[in-house]
C-alpha cells in the first residue's frame, strides 16, 4: 500500500477516531490531541502496518495505547516527592492552611464528642488519629486488626452522627 492510499484510508477513519477519542478522554480538546498523536505515529509508523490486516484494528490499538501512556505519564508528572522528616508534606492535610476561624465546630467540640465515646472505641480511633498503624494499634491493644478497623469505622460514624453538619 503506498502512503497515499494509507493517508486515504487513514482520513477515512477519522470520524471512528474522534469517537472513541471522545470516549477515553471526556474531553474535546483532548481528544482532538489524542487523534492528533494517532495520526501521527499511524503515519510515522505506516511502514509497519501489513496490508492483509485491519487498519482500524490497528490505529484503534494505537489511539488506546497512546491514551495509557499519556495517563501513565501525567499521574508521574503529577506525583509529589517530599524528602522532609517524617513525610510531614504528604502527612499533611491540604486545608491545614485554610483553617476558617467562623467554622462551626472547634478542636474542642471535637475532642469533647470524642471524649464522650465508650473507651473501646475511643483508645484505637485516638490511637488512629495520632498516627499508628492498624496493625500497631493491634499489638498494642491486643486485638485482631479487623476489630481494630471495625471499631474505628463505628467511631467515624459515631461521631459524624454527633457532629452533625461537620465536614
Amino acid at each position: 500500500m503506498t502512503t497515499i492510499e494509507f493517508s486515504n484510508q487513514l482520513v477515512e477513519l477519522e470520524d471512528l477516531l474522534t469517537r472513541f477519542a471522545l470516549k477515553l478522554t471526556a474531553n474535546k480538546d483532548d481528544a482532538k490531541d489524542l487523534l492528533q498523536d494517532t495520526f501521527l505515529r499511524a503515519l510515522t509508523y505506516h511502514k509497519q502496518f501489513e496490508d492483509s490486516t485491519n487498519l482500524k484494528a490497528w490505529t484503534y490499538t494505537i489511539m488506546k495505547n497512546t491514551f495509557i501512556n499519556n495517563y501513565r505519564r501525567s499521574v508521574r508528572h503529577n506525583t509529589t516527592f517530599d524528602t522532609t522528616k517524617d513525610l510531614f508534606f504528604l502527612s499533611q492535610n491540604k486545608d491545614t492552611f485554610n483553617v476558617d476561624p467562623d467554622s462551626v465546630f472547634s478542636e474542642k467540640e471535637i475532642n469533647k464528642a470524642i471524649d464522650r465515646l465508650d473507651c473501646e472505641f475511643k483508645v484505637p480511633f485516638r490511637m488512629h488519629t495520632q498516627g499508628y498503624k492498624y496493625k500497631e494499634i493491634s499489638n498494642v491493644l491486643g486485638l485482631k486488626i479487623g476489630t481494630v478497623k471495625s471499631r474505628i469505622f463505628f467511631t467515624r460514624k459515631k461521631l459524624a452522627e454527633s457532629l452533625e453538619g461537620y465536614n
